[in-house]
């Protein structure tokens, strides 16, 4: 009998150890991130609020839905569609609720302690530790990080394999939720979910709340202070002083008379990123006398405050930058700033579309963006979760590796673009400055696809660069000691322009003409031991601008700053004048705009100079035509202007 116990005992734990067979693995961990360790098994007792994301309808189509509002051969180009109908047209099917609804039921959730959210997209209810174990076949134990942080995480879990069609991911399950303090945080640049990514990197955790920490790979560069009577001349200096008027003169669009009541151009910025009054008010009297005293309109997205306590560069010189350019370039016309995340926890960029999309706000992954209330103090909630607007045109000089993510997480955030680009908006996104490197210039070991000094190793792309739906901006500068007619050279003053491919992302259609052509005509001297030479995937930058020497009044004085964070306003001011000669005309604003870019190259500058070097090589070279070095070239506005005004 005593034989018998055990042989059972041991079954029992073989059965618990082995998933069923109908069950297969939806998602796992194949290491801890940097900083955790293993402290205990969890009790079975322990309550988790587990969090179902349903599949999407239509997805497969969304592609073809965005191209028909976007693409200028389309007969329904500029139709944008309502929120409420992009709402209906993803919802998951009735199939997938109700596959899902028989899973859990079946396995002993019952359906009263089941809840579906306001978007629809999601399942939820509460579980004890041992039926979420049974439920997923997993084993959960908590972690604890060097900062003394707890978390709950499995390694991997199994779902039937009926059902793995209709489920996207569950939480909590491998991703960390532990919100570690931006001040510990080991200064990564932005990173979120903690799986695993495409490359086979283990992501950091929490990193998505850290976007606009002052450790932040992706903050502009400062240069010089200088002496702002050094370039009173402004056009004769434009290869040392980038102002407004060198860029009017650069991409030849003039200062704008009228601000339609229709048009509008935001600028996102993430706490504790801020600008001080101070200093738009000393550029604006130097470069736009009319804007002193003038502020852009507050967006306070989850207690999102112009918080003026810590100062200097790297808490002021993004904001800074991007306003003073931003204000200058479209004035009259206002400018909104969308000002995300409170001092205590920070936000990530899902939490800023949270506010723009109530329906993708109950998808959050709670492991990776902010929650409201918050129990450390900060923002008292509850989380905002839409009600605010999206304006016609959104620039963000912030970004992630692509291997910071998983890329569950990347293509959930990349289709909220897609569909915010349905209903009108065009997203503009600052590259990356380290070349074919990552933030911070770091590149990934080919052994253990970590990252590594960026003396070598395997390029690193940049998120959400890589999203097929939004438009990447490198960078560009004028030739030293040229002349602000000269053409431009790719960056190569103190950052490089980000550059190069997906592992994630195919390559968009609108995009496969230029590519195949780069790779045909150019191809790179290297192999899939540097990059993603497969030729199906999505390349970037779409387009450039200037991105050196820009004159930026910083804590009561004036500095050179370098960045495709400067870049990024640029083009969203241009396309914002852009959108105002079509609203004056009658027509829509441009929406979702690459598939326009393409088909009209002849109205961007070529760069042929130059490259984007990174991980111990020269990187990509700009050469005729698109590259993963500047994209199509800079903005020729009058010719942009007047393919735009062809348009229906």
């Amino acid at each position: 009998m005593h034989f018998s116990l055990l042989s059972l005992s041991a079954l029992v734990a073989t059965s618990l150890a082995l998933p069923s067979v109908n069950h297969i693995v939806h998602e796992k961990r194949d290491r801890l991130p940097p900083g955790w360790q293993y402290h205990e098994k969890l009790q079975g007792s322990k309550v988790l609020p587990m969090r179902i994301a349903l599949t999407q309808s239509n997805l497969d189509k969304a592609d073809e839905f965005l191209m028909d509002v976007s693409n200028p051969e389309s007969s329904n180009y500029g139709k944008h569609w309502t929120h409420e109908e992009i709402a209906n047209k993803f919802a998951p099917s009735a199939e997938t609720v109700d596959t899902v609804k028989s899973w859990l039921t079946s396995s002993g959730i019952a359906p009263e302690r089941l809840s579906r959210s306001q978007s629809l997209g999601w399942l939820k209810f509460d579980a004890t530790v041992a039926e979420a174990e049974n439920l997923l076949e997993t084993e959960y134990h908590l972690y604890k990080h060097t900062t003394g942080k707890p978390h709950v995480s499995c390694s991997k879990y199994h779902i039937p394999k009926h059902v793995a069609p209709h489920v996207d991911f569950i939480t909590p399950t491998v991703h960390f939720d532990a919100k570690i303090p931006q001040a510990v945080a080991k200064p990564v640049e932005k990173r979120a979910p903690t799986t695993t990514a495409a490359v086979g990197h283990p992501v950091q955790t929490k990193a998505a709340l850290g976007i606009g920490a002052p450790s932040s790979g992706s903050l502009p560069k400062k240069g010089a202070r200088i002496d702002i009577k050094a370039i009173l001349d402004e056009l004769r200096n434009c290869n040392r002083f980038i102002t407004p008027n060198c860029l009017r003169a650069l991409y030849l669009f003039p200062p704008v008379l009228t601000a339609n009541p229709q048009n509008s151009y935001g600028i996102v910025e993430y706490t504790p990123q801020a600008y001080l009054q101070g200093d738009l008010d000393l550029f604006f009297a130097n470069f736009s006398k009319n804007q002193v005293q003038r502020t852009p309109i507050l967006n306070s997205i989850n207690g999102g405050l112009i918080q003026t306590t810590q100062q200097g560069f790297q808490f002021n010189g993004e904001s800074d930058l991007d306003l003073e350019y931003a204000m200058a370039l479209v004035n009259p016309q206002k400018i909104t700033l969308y000002q995300v995340g409170d001092e205590v926890q920070g936000a990530s960029f899902n939490d800023f579309l949270d506010a723009l999309d109530a329906s993708y706000c109950a998808g959050d992954d709670p492991f990776q963006d902010a929650s409201y209330p918050n129990p450390n103090g900060g923002f008292p909630g509850p989380k905002n979760c839409g009600g605010f607007a999206a304006t016609k045109v959104i620039s963000t000089s912030y970004g992630y590796n692509e291997a910071d993510l998983t890329a569950a997480y990347e293509r959930r955030q990349c289709n909220e673009y897609m569909k915010l680009g349905l209903a009108g908006t065009s997203f503009v996104f600052s590259s990356g400055d380290n070349g074919v490197g990552g933030n911070g210039g770091r590149c990934l070991d080919p052994a253990t696809k970590e990252y590594n000094d960026g003396s070598s190793g395997i390029f690193n792309p940049g998120f959400p660069s890589t999203c097929p739906y939004i438009t990447s901006i490198g960078a560009t500068q004028i030739v030293p000691g040229a002349s602000v007619t000269a053409p431009e050279q790719a960056c190569q003053s103190v950052i490089f322009s980000g550059g190069g491919f997906s592992n994630v992302f195919p390559l968009p259609s609108y995009q496969s003409a230029a590519v195949k052509s780069f790779f045909t005509n150019y191809p790179p001297p290297y192999g899939a031991d540097r990059f993603n030479n497969s030729q199906t995937t999505r390349g970037f930058p779409d387009i450039s601008a200037n991105g050196a020497n820009y004159v930026v009044a910083v804590n009561g004085a004036f500095s050179l700053v370098y960045g495709t964070s400067a870049s990024s306003p640029t083009v969203g001011a241009i396309l914002t004048l852009i959108n105002e000669a079509r609203l004056y005309a009658g027509k829509s604003t441009l929406g979702f705009v690459n598939p326009f870019l393409y088909q009209n190259p002849g109205a961007f500058n070529d760069i042929t100079l130059g490259g984007n070097p990174g991980c111990g090589t020269p990187g990509f070279q700009s050469v005729p035509g698109w590259d993963p070095a500047t994209g199509l070239g800079t903005p020729n506005f009058p010719k942009l202007l007047s393919a735009a005004l062809k348009l229906p």
